[in-house]
Parts: structure tokens; C-alpha cells; sequence
């Protein structure tokens, strides 16, 4: 079967009641042709590297990529050998992805918080440890380090970096692979990241062509049922509003006093928990009146036709990927095979099976 390589998902989306559901859905996913998994990082049953070693091993094709771990949660070393061991065991398969994190959770745990000074540090200490460079006294904001080498490796591992505001989509083009927008950006955020992306690259001398930009465009269909759809578009954007709210609002555009009125609801001021992890069927129901629709509009719902013209639509926006999200594999094997029958010919040629390839 012919891979799409510009098409993704994330495994394990949600809150799964296993690990090892990864093992079916990443094999399913290889099986219907998608082109990567994407691993999000939990501090539950949902560690990085550990999830990474299993994808890898019971895959031959699909690319692997965190999307995303954190570089402030492991010594340099670590993940340095982590990454390494990741590309030797997939052949070349996966890309290393990093995030900023939630902040006021790093907080909780005495982790610092992290910044972009330090990303574009420590993605600078990545590359030279695994082209086997030896790394002397690092002084710099990434941290202070005697010594970082591996000695006889010359690789390069491809990085993909989750992005939100202006500061990260300038970073991003500047030194990673590939770039991942998040969920519910409205047509209008989206084309805007993805300028901002591309014109990063080429300010810092790069190919914008070289940096891969991944639309996660939330994939919905109505063939679900409707207590499912309501947990992964109402659920998954009031859990959103509750993290990190201000910065979606505003990075959207959207009216700052609808998420006022949504934080002083009683129930959700109330909440413990993320809404689309505990709520009830009829708690999310209540949220709903919450959010307005266009809020949540910008995803693919529908009939599996309807989705592709969606999905569709973000590559008419610039993006070089989709990543299907917030649906396993088997949840959306209706819409990858529409989506099978009106793909383009030749247009995605050129992309590889590594996510930040």
C-alpha cells in the first residue's frame, strides 16, 4: 500500500486505559498507509521514550516523532541517547520533538520553566553530541555541563518542535525540522504560522522548503458516536481553555471575554481535573454552552467526504502535513479512505517517512 507520508496521528490520543494500545494502533496505522505517528507525553502512562522503543519496535515503515517530550525533564545525555538509540532502531524512522510545557506544572514539580534561549541552546548541544563531537564546559542557557559526547556516531537526527506563539514559530524555523501548530488554530492563525515559519527559515539561511510544517487539524467524523465526539471537540477544547487559555484566545484572535465568562462558570470553576479526561457525558454538555461553535470550528467533521475537504484545506493553507488528530486509527480508517481516493497524485512525493523529513 502506497504511504502517505503527509498524513499523521497520535497514538494513544486522550486518556488511554493502557500503554499497549499503542502496539495495535500503531500497526493499524502503518497497515492504512499513514505516514507517522506522533507521541504526546503524559507523566503517567504516557513516558516518551518508553512508548517511542515499543512504536519502533513493531513498525518497519511509519515514521515516530514526539510531540511532544520535554528537554528540561532528563539530562542532556539521556535524551541525547534516547534519540539516538530511536534512529538506529527505526532506521532513520523518528524525529526527536520538543515543547515548552505547561508551565504552572513545572512549577508544581520544581522543574524550570523553560525558555526559548534554552531550546535553541540545547538543540545546538544535540547536534554536535550526535555528529560525535566532544562538548567541553558548556556554559549556556540550556545549563552547565563538564563534558557531553558520544564518541564514534555521525548522525543526523531529525528535531520537530511543537509551536504556538511567535516567539516559538521564529524558533522553530530557525533550528528544528519541522514545526507543529496546534489544535483549533482558526484558517487565518494557521496561514499566519506557517508564513511565520517558513520566513523564519529563510531569514536564518535555510531552505523554508527544508522545514516541515504539521497542521494537528482535530478529525472528527460524525460516523463516532455522539458522546465520543462531544469528549474529543467540546472536551478536548475546554481542557485546552483551561491550560492555556489566554494564549489560544489571543494567538486566535478570538473575544477575550467569552473565556472570562467560561472560567467563572461555577461547574468548571469548580472542576478538578481536565474536562476532557472526567467529565460526564452531561457535564461536557453543559460546557458546550460554553464555547462558541466557531471556536470549535476549525476541524473536520462530518461525513468522511466532508472531512477530506477539510483536511484538504490545510494544505491549500501552506501546511506540509496533517496530522489527524485526536482519533485512533481505527476511528478514522472511514476518512483515510476517502481521503485515499481523492489524493493528488505526485503531490507528496518529495516527503519522507521520517515526520521531520
Amino acid at each position: 500500500m502506497e504511504r502517505m507520508n503527509e498524513l499523521g496521528f497520535y497514538t494513544l490520543a486522550g486518556a488511554p486505559r493502557s500503554p499497549r494500545d499503542l502496539i495495535a494502533e500503531v500497526q493499524q496505522g502503518e497497515a492504512m498507509g499513514l505516514g507517522s505517528a506522533f507521541i504526546s507525553e503524559r507523566f503517567n502512562i504516557k513516558e516518551a521514550a518508553t512508548l517511542s522503543g515499543a512504536a519502533g519496535a513493531v513498525s518497519t515503515e511509519i515514521g515516530i516523532a514526539t510531540a511532544a517530550t520535554n528537554h528540561n525533564t532528563r539530562h542532556p545525555m539521556v535524551t541525547a541517547a534516547y534519540a539516538m538509540t530511536m534512529h538506529r532502531l527505526t532506521g532513520g524512522r523518528f524525529s526527536l520533538g520538543l515543547g515548552r510545557g505547561i508551565g504552572p506544572m513545572f512549577d508544581r514539580f520544581g522543574l524550570p520553566r523553560i525558555t526559548t534561549a534554552q531550546l535553541e541552546d540545547f538543540v545546538g548541544l544535540m547536534r554536535r553530541v550526535w555528529r560525535g563531537e566532544v562538548v567541553m564546559g558548556h556554559d549556556g542557557p540550556a545549563g552547565k555541563f563538564p563534558l557531553l559526547a558520544m564518541p564514534g556516531y555521525d548522525e543526523h537526527i531529525p528535531m520537530t518542535f511543537t509551536a504556538f506563539g511567535p516567539n516559538s514559530l521564529a524558533l522553530g524555523g530557525r533550528v528544528f525540522d519541522a514545526v507543529v501548530l496546534h489544535t483549533f488554530f482558526t484558517d487565518e492563525t494557521t496561514d499566519r504560522c506557517v508564513r511565520a515559519v517558513k520566513k523564519a527559515a529563510a531569514e536564518a539561511g535555510r531552505d523554508p522548503a527544508t522545514v516541515r510544517v504539521w497542521s494537528c487539524f482535530a478529525t472528527i467524523g460524525d460516523h463516532l458516536p455522539a458522546d465520543v465526539r462531544l469528549k474529543k471537540t467540546v472536551g478536548r477544547m475546554a481542557t485546552y481553555l483551561q491550560a492555556y487559555g489566554d494564549l489560544l484566545v489571543s494567538t486566535n484572535n478570538w473575544d477575550p471575554a467569552v473565556l472570562a465568562r467560561f472560567r467563572a462558570d461555577p461547574f468548571v470553576a469548580g472542576f478538578r481535573g481536565a474536562l476532557d479526561t472526567t467529565a460526564t457525558t452531561a457535564e461536557l454538555e453543559h460546557v458546550a454552552t460554553l464555547i462558541p461553535e466557531e471556536w470549535l470550528a476549525p476541524a473536520a467533521g462530518g461525513s468522511p467526504e466532508r472531512c477530506v475537504a477539510k483536511i484538504q484545506g490545510q494544505f491549500d493553507l501552506g501546511c506540509d502535513g496533517v496530522i489527524l488528530h485526536g482519533a485512533s486509527p481505527a476511528e478514522l480508517a472511514p476518512i483515510v479512505e476517502a481521503y485515499r481516493n481523492q489524493r493528488p497524485a505526485g503531490r507528496f512525493d518529495h516527503l519522507a517517512a521520517n515526520p521531520a523529513g
